[in-house]
């Protein structure tokens, strides 16, 4: 009971939300609308490659390049959870499976590439959000929350239950009470209960804005080199409230916190009257008038006895959660990080590749939570503390092939360092590997205004149950985009793309030391973009 007590606050504290299109954990990589067009972007030649492949622009044409980019992401977050107490929820008509769904818009993700080209260099800025993006939204709060409620309330039922059957006990022993010249116990007062009600709610919000500035500098007609540094800005809102507990008793449903202070009455009666019966049949033992029936009682009361001494100090923390839980947690940080990239030119292909290093993230929070230290898992939302969220390395490689003069056919692969990143509580050691990606697209000039594409990439992370949660998940999965430009002047090009995520289940069946639960984890992702590319 202690650890589900614990944990009401702690899993509602620990919920995290990215909407993350196209990535690793923590990378967003969708910077562009020629990304979400044809996502095998790691060595092709344009202005979206002053994030993808920052090298390569040093092969465009001289002069000054501007490009804009609007995207907008709709995601939705899916777990079915299993637990045996969802079956005492009010709302749940005696199921154990129960569909929690949280919806994360980002209504707007933008970005800006610019580069200046003169001679061999090639001076460039991007700004994007490459962490995060927007806010996910759990009306009804998530698995976790509620079967912490049920948890408890499962407890109050079995104190009841225990008082139930010590009257009963009680009425079998009275004869003997009265044979000894002893005074049976009064009655423990019983409220019948049987349930639980409840409300959750939660909500995370995260943007990691990224400013990148760098040089790239044509060493020959064949070789670019590219250094460059990525300042990172974050910010996170995170809110989660569980409110209207009630307790379903014989009477009807009862406020929670009018109801706690029956429990730790009910607790010391039961104690009392436990202890005064097992001191009974010890007597009568001792008597040699024992019969088998008896020495099942005596044990079953010596049973009861131990849990509850037990489970006394335990109660008390459950005071705390007389008026539910509310909460409200900003955090923010700032990181930078080196970049550097090559590309090198070989006839009809081009090859290229990018390193980007880790960044150092320590998120300091501002948080209605100030006392933690008895919650482990709660620290990491404790006022002023700092948390640790690293973005990982990654490193691109990328191919490029033009079999003619209209056609491009591109390659990717990323990997991510997850592994050697910090994050909170060392979850990063939870993975079974880093993430990678592999990517592949197709590009064909229709004519020399409209140019169409698609492409698709293929995301596997190395998850495993003990990483796996409902607060914050990823699942393997599988991408494709397609899309145009439309070349409507010498110096304006125009853009838009359709990209869509289809993600695989993640069953995890074990959660212990409890038994009965389980979480089956997927999402959706669909984004649409649109953006203008000038070249001055």
């Amino acid at each position: 009971m202690k650890k589900m007590n614990v944990l009401l606050t702690s899993l509602m504290l620990t919920a995290a939300s990215t909407t993350a299109t196209a990535g690793g954990i923590l990378t967003n990589t969708n910077q562009s609308i020629d990304f979400l067009r044809n996502p095998a972007r790691d060595a092709a030649i344009g202005l979206d490659g002053v994030y993808s492949n920052p090298a390569g622009v040093a092969f465009l044409p001289e002069g000054f390049h501007l490009g804009f980019n609007w995207q907008y992401a709709h995601q939705t977050r899916t777990i079915e959870s299993t637990s045996p107490f969802f079956a005492l929820g009010r709302k749940n008509n005696g199921q154990t499976t129960k569909t929690f769904e949280g919806v994360a818009d980002a209504p707007f993700l933008p970005s800006i590439q610019a580069a200046y080209n003169k001679g061999n260099w090639s001076w460039q800025f991007n700004f994007s959000v490459p962490g995060g993006g927007g806010a996910c939204e759990f009306n009804d709060g998530l698995g976790s929350f509620e079967s912490v409620v049920g948890n408890i309330a499962s407890s109050f039922m079995t104190l009841d239950g225990m008082a139930a059957q010590l009257n009963g006990l009680t009425s079998q022993l009275t004869p003997l009470y009265a044979m000894l010249g002893q005074k049976a116990p009064n009655a423990i007062d019983t409220y019948g209960v049987n349930g639980y009600d409840m409300n959750g709610y939660m909500e995370g919000r995260q943007y990691y804005f990224g400013f990148q500035l760098g040089t790239a500098y044509k060493i020959n007609k064949n070789l670019s080199v590219y250094g460059g540094l990525r300042v990172l800005y974050g910010t996170a809102t995170y809110k989660a409230k569980i409110s209207n507990i009630m307790v379903g008793t014989q009477g009807g449903y009862v406020d929670f916190s009018n109801f706690l202070p029956n429990v730790p009455a009910q607790a010391q009666q039961n104690a009392a009257v436990a202890q005064q019966h097992l001191t009974l049949l010890n007597q009568v033992e001792q008597a040699g008038m024992m019969t088998d029936q008896l020495k099942q009682a005596q044990a079953a009361v010596s049973a009861g006895l131990s849990q509850l001494q037990q489970s006394s100090g335990q109660l008390a923390t459950l005071s705390k959660y007389a008026e539910g839980v509310n909460l409200l947690c900003n955090q923010s940080s700032v990181g930078i990080a080196p970049i550097i990239s090559v590309d090198y030119k070989f006839g009809n292909f081009n090859f290229a590749a990018k390193y980007e290093f880790k960044t150092q993230i320590r998120m300091k929070n501002e948080s209605t939570v100030n006392e933690a230290s008895e919650i482990a898992a709660v620290n990491k939302f404790r006022d002023s503390e700092e948390v640790n969220e690293d973005v990982p390395a990654l490193l691109t490689v990328g191919a490029m092939w033009s079999p003619v003069e209209d056609v491009r056919i591109n390659l990717g692969y990323h990997h991510y360092f997850d592994k050697d990143a910090s994050w909170y509580n060392n979850a990063q050691d939870l993975l079974d590997h880093d993430s990678n990606e592999y990517l592949a697209g197709v590009e064909w000039d229709l004519s020399d205004k409209l140019t169409i594409s698609a492409g698709g990439q293929v995301t596997r992370y190395g998850l495993t149950d003990d990483y796996m949660n409902d607060m914050s998940f990823v699942t393997n999965s599988y991408s494709f985009g397609l899309g145009f430009n439309y070349k409507a002047s010498d110096k304006i090009t125009l853009k838009a793309a359709y990209f869509q995520t289809n993600y695989d289940d993640y069953n995890r069946n074990d959660y212990p030391p409890l038994s009965g639960m389980s979480d089956s984890f997927t999402r959706t992702n669909r984004v649409l973009g649109i953006g203008c590319e000038l070249n001055l």
